[in-house]
């Protein structure tokens, strides 16, 4: 492992330190750790460490993993948009979470940060960078999408002032449920296979995002999590995570990386809820703070 991926994970495992803390902080229930390692003589190899909150009073389960692999072929998720390095071998490493709330009126948030190095035909080391958060609420808070969009904004300004416009728009287009035709949340912030600056200041990008995770999302969290709420509410909260389940299962770049890859099942899947539900050509009934959200509020639009 070169010095360059050493700061990298070293980053990324203080990160991971640093935001399973400010939850517990909040929630008052402590992280179980699973420190996990592949096992000799398996295709991929590598390291990670798992950390699981579950049935606690704020959060009914979040979930941070980090993960350093290497394996000797880059799978096809990997390769789409770089055909040259199909078959390389390679090393990636990330933190990935999702916290589901137990408060209907609590966003869902996901947030990933990632690098991948591919070794070229040519013995050339290739990196590029990943990653992105965004928000699926369960009602709608016009102030809650405004916050977390101008904190994306903000955190991306140093880097020119055209990355949030282009990453909000990969965004919305990523985060899109196209069996659906609908949009998964309000959106916030995505890039991908992205190596435009040198090593440094592309780091320095993705901790950018990374960074302001907490100041996006925890604000929101504190301002909604003692909202009463009642049955309705948490049926309408288990149905809408069930599109987040299709989401994750169908279309994800991420999911498909890491069981295409021979990745470890247990800690990819931490995305999902605990409990969710479907129903049959469910429509929200007029005029309903539900029929709002999905009608007028989960759409394409410009929130700053």
């Amino acid at each position: 492992m070169s010095t360059d991926t050493t700061q990298v994970r070293d980053y990324l495992q203080g990160l991971q330190q640093r935001i399973t803390g400010a939850l517990t902080a909040v929630d008052g229930t402590e992280f179980l750790t699973d420190a996990w390692q592949k096992p000799e003589g398996e295709i991929l190899q590598g390291n990670g460490i798992t950390q699981i909150l579950e049935g606690g009073p704020v959060f009914e389960r979040a979930g941070v993993g980090f993960s350093h692999v290497r394996g000797p072929k880059l799978p096809p998720s990997a390769t789409q948009h770089r055909p040259e390095l199909s078959g390389a071998p390679f090393e990636a490493m990330g933190v990935s979470l999702v916290f589901h709330p137990r408060n209907p009126y609590v966003p869902t948030v996901h947030m990933n940060v990632r690098m991948l190095a591919a070794t070229a035909a040519d013995g050339q080391v290739v990196t590029w960078f990943g990653g992105g958060m965004d928000l699926t609420p369960y009602y709608a808070f016009e102030e809650d999408a405004v916050h977390f969009h101008r904190t994306c904004r903000d955190a991306l300004a140093p880097f020119g002032d055209d990355k949030y416009p282009r990453f909000k728009q990969w965004c919305d287009e990523y985060f899109f449920l196209k069996h659906r035709n609908e949009q998964r949340g309000v959106g916030g912030v995505f890039f991908d296979d992205f190596s435009e600056f040198a090593f440094e200041q592309s780091f320095a990008m993705m901790r950018a995002v990374g960074d302001n995770l907490l100041a996006a999302y925890m604000p929101l969290v504190k301002k909604r999590m003692n909202t009463p709420y009642g049955e309705r509410e948490r049926n309408f909260q288990l149905y809408r995570r069930g599109r987040y389940v299709e989401f994750n299962l169908v279309w994800d770049r991420g999911t498909h990386f890491g069981l295409q890859s021979g990745g470890r099942t247990e800690s990819i899947l931490l995305s999902m809820p605990p409990l969710c539900s479907w129903s049959y050509q469910h429509a929200p009934e007029a005029g309903t703070p539900e029929a709002e959200l999905t009608q007028k509020f989960i759409t394409r639009r410009a929130w700053l």
